[in-house]
């Protein structure tokens, strides 16, 4: 997946459109994201020795990661994600907007390094 944790994303459909916000965890699974804000909903919760009141929690639900655009770095525009290897031949995330650097992913195989 091209999503990251921690990554700030912009929500494009939904009830949340527009919102730009950080994500705080990733399912790769189910390719299901769960964004800082976003898709949040009501959990009741019965009285336990953990949550001694009970009542209702307030919590964040995941998203489906096809519904985010990460943020370029450079120009703050929602962007797509590719991957290239640099000349050392480690892989980076880059942001097709711009070509900035989103970070390296993987350590430098000799296979992938540019002579």
């Amino acid at each position: 997946m091209k999503i990251h944790t921690g990554d700030t994303v912009k929500v494009i459909c939904g009830e949340a459109a527009g919102k730009v916000a950080r994500v705080s965890s990733v399912n790769h699974e189910n390719g299901r994201i769960v964004v800082e804000g976003v898709n949040m909903v009501y959990k009741h919760v019965r009285k336990s020795q953990r949550n001694p009141q009970g009542g209702r929690l307030h919590m964040e639900m995941p998203v489906d990661a096809s519904n985010v655009m990460v943020i370029c770095p450079q120009t703050r525009k929602p962007t797509r994600v590719g991957f290239r290897y640099l000349e050392d031949g480690s892989k980076e995330r880059y942001a097709k907007v711009s070509g900035a650097s989103l970070g390296v992913i993987s350590p430098p195989r000799k296979a992938y390094a540019k002579s």
